[in-house]
């Protein structure tokens, strides 16, 4: 019987000792189906288990290895019940806390005895704690030794558990060092691009660093990213990722597209219709999309603008280009709140050009959806705004030349490439213009965004007043409430908002709900209504609409309404817990009010005592209201992820680079993927293979 050939890198993981089904299932949850795809699941972290040290010395927010005496064990009853003990040595006493307990694991932590614990230290009602630590039972006759070197931790998902991890990657790594033998050339290609006194490890040397540390290894280096073998890996993901990006965008080009030049026959009567004189931002931005529609390949342009810049004035007028030639345009909007608005709006622009503009929804039942669907596959020139019903299965346009994505952030990948699919002709696809209204800064627009071509709206109309911002304590709260109702019985409006809408365990933010409740008695015969994202959406399309007639003085709302209608009456917006926040959620927020003509103020409330981060992120409010420069300080706090909304948009989570960290890596990458592209294309496929898996396939839009 012949031998089973060794195991190899694009082999399934039920090759390695210890995969059988529910374990292959398990890494398939995490996009990884081969040994290669093992050996690029990178840890996230480590655990520092080298050194025990004294209790007296421990630090909160962070992992600590300690030993010491049991000196009391007692169960205590209240909200939850817990296990407490208390443990101490030389130099102080740390208490444990387990809330999963039972009687073996009670007695086996008996007064007395000397245990070795490792977890997270927190701050406890008495003293510095752990909740729920491994804890190991000292023999003094059998010393525990320590750790030898750092212990990775990696993503994991349920039914696979750390040590499995590492006992599986310990297998592909044998299978790297055995057969990775397309590293050399790309390891070339990388050195050769590197400064001469900035050498960095090759590849397989890279990997067996990151996933197994040696005794010596300096953990500062390794915790903040900055080891070569982390930057090694680090340039190459990245280089992947632009190279994916920019071959899609090669891809995108081979399809053609209807050729959309301006027509004054349409464009002349919109601009008298808007009522206000564009910007030389908007000008300049329509001067871009306008080249672009007018080629025969499909413009794919991201606009950026902050909030009020004028982004619906400039769809509008790039819409005027498909429809002078007779073609459809699909605005779709993430919510049926803001599609409505996006209705009314160009309804009333659209009304003076004679072009129909057709809301399409959900919601939409009976004749009404029949019609918005004989509307959509009937020719002519159309626009249509809408939520994602406007890619659903039922949907089909006649002639779909122009998609608009408002709010891109709010939708997943898949949904854009669905409606853009919708208005598939054989060879042809329609052009596509996405917009945000969260500023991007341009470090992660370059390189998220690099099969884009991106536009900036950077300038505010002249009638946009900037808001006064003020950063006042909780303590404040009666003398707001006072500001609230004056700024009411003179004839505006005005927003209260809160994070949270409940009463939670570990976050003390007033309920929404409580909150509406109060300050209508407080601020009776005022009109007070509540929003929060468990309201059924027809209800919160009620309140809103109530909002926007005046109806409601007060809106008490969860940040539900971050991307909300406009209501230019509206004046007055407070944020409670604003410390609880990021910036560009604030400011989103903050861009609901100043809308109008009237002189708006946000007011942003926090609970002390403020953290060093949470006192830089108000403080940035109060000095500026530049959404770019907001992003890039939120980039700096918060990191790439929050920033870009990676739950809500599929991009890419990167398994080593951080767009924030390793920006300067950013100019090397473009240039390297110039270079490839154009005079290695074998080398590029054998990176994408390499890196990019299951996760990444948002990259085909």
């Amino acid at each position: 019987m012949a031998a089973t050939p060794p195991a190899r890198l694009d082999d399934a993981v039920l090759r390695l000792t210890g995969v059988g089904p529910s374990v292959a299932e398990a890494l398939a949850r995490l996009g990884i189906r081969t040994i290669r795809e093992l050996v690029f699941h990178l840890p996230s972290r480590y655990q520092d288990r080298t050194r025990v040290t004294p209790i007296g010395s421990l630090q909160p927010h962070a992992e600590w290895v300690v030993e010491g005496r049991v000196e009391s064990n007692q169960v205590q009853f209240g909200k939850r019940r817990a296990l407490v003990c208390r443990v101490t040595d030389d130099s102080g006493v740390l208490g444990l806390r387990f809330f999963f307990f039972n009687r073996a694991q009670e007695q086996r932590l008996a007064v007395g005895r000397q245990v070795r614990c490792f977890g997270e230290v927190r701050r406890g009602p008495a003293w510095l704690e752990m909740v729920h630590p491994e804890v190991q039972i000292l023999d003094e006759a059998q010393p525990l030794p320590n750790d030898v070197a750092l212990t990775p931790i990696y993503p994991s998902t349920e039914g696979l558990h750390q040590a499995r991890l590492r006992k599986l990657t310990d297998q592909a790594l044998e299978v790297l060092a055995r057969t990775a033998t397309d590293a050399d050339e790309i390891d070339r290609f990388i050195a050769r691009h590197l400064p001469a006194n900035q050498p960095l490890p090759g590849l397989v040397e890279a990997l067996r660093y990151v996933h197994r540390p040696p005794p010596a290894a300096p953990v500062a280096a390794l915790w903040e990213g900055h080891h070569p073998a982390q930057q090694r890996l680090a340039i190459e993901e990245l280089l992947t990722h632009q190279l994916t990006l920019r071959r899609l965008r090669q891809h995108a080009q081979r399809y053609c597209a209807p050729q959309l030049p301006p027509k004054p026959a349409l464009r002349t009567p919109l601009l008298a219709a808007l009522g206000f004189t564009l910007t030389a931002a908007q000008l300049r931005v329509i001067g871009e999309i306008d080249a672009d529609l007018a080629r025969d390949r499909p413009m794919l342009r991201l606009l950026q603008g902050d909030v009020g810049a004028g982004k619906t004035a400039v769809a509008a007028l790039a819409a005027t280009n498909a429809l002078a030639a007779n073609w459809q345009v699909a605005l779709m909007a993430p919510t049926e709140l803001l599609a409505e608005q996006h209705h009314r709006t160009l309804g009333r622009w659209f009304s003076a050009l004679s072009i129909e503009v057709v809301l399409v929804t959900g919601k939409q039942t009976g004749p009404a959806r029949r019609q918005a669907r004989a509307a959509l596959a009937a020719p002519g020139p159309r626009l249509f705004v809408g939520t994602h019903a406007l890619f659903q299965a039922d949907v089909h346009y006649a002639d779909l030349g122009l998609v608009i994505v408002d709010e891109q952030h709010r939708f997943g990948v898949d949904q854009r490439l669905a409606l853009l699919e919708k208005g598939a002709q054989a060879a042809a696809r329609p052009h596509q213009l996405i917009m945000t209204a969260t500023p991007i800064p341009r470090t992660l627009a370059m390189t998220a965004y690099a099969d884009l071509d991106i536009s900036v709206l950077d300038e505010l109309p002249p009638q946009r007043q900037p808001v006064r911002t003020s950063v006042l304590p909780a303590t404040r709260r009666e003398d707001i409430v006072a500001r609230v109702a004056q700024s009411c019985r003179e004839g505006r409006q005005a927003y209260w908002v809160c994070p949270l809408i409940e009463e939670s365990e570990h976050l003390d933010s007033q309920a929404a709900t409580d909150t509406a409740e109060a300050l209508g008695g407080a601020l009776a015969p005022l009109r007070v209504g509540l929003i929060h994202g468990r309201l059924a959406e027809k209800d919160k399309q009620t309140v809103m609409l109530a909002f926007v007639a005046g109806a409601i003085d007060l809106l008490v709302a969860t940040t539900v309404i971050e991307v909300g209608v406009d209501v230019p009456n509206a004046s007055l917006m407070v944020i409670e817990n604003a410390e609880r926040l990021g910036l560009s959620q604030l400011h989103q927020l903050r861009g609901r009010v100043g809308r109008g003509l009237a002189r708006a103020d946000c007011v942003l409330l926090y609970q002390a005592p403020l953290s060093e981060t949470a006192r830089h992120r108000l403080q940035v409010l109060r000095e500026t209201n530049d959404g770019f420069v907001i992003a890039e300080r939120d980039l700096e706090l918060r990191g790439p992820g929050e920033v870009l909304g990676t739950r809500q948009t599929g991009l890419a989570e990167f398994r080593i680079a951080d767009l924030s960290r390793d920006r300067a890596l950013l100019p090397l990458v473009q240039r390297m993927a110039d270079e490839l592209l154009a005079e290695a294309p074998a080398l590029v496929e054998r990176l994408i293979e390499r890196w990019v898996v299951a996760r990444m396939d948002y990259a085909k839009v």
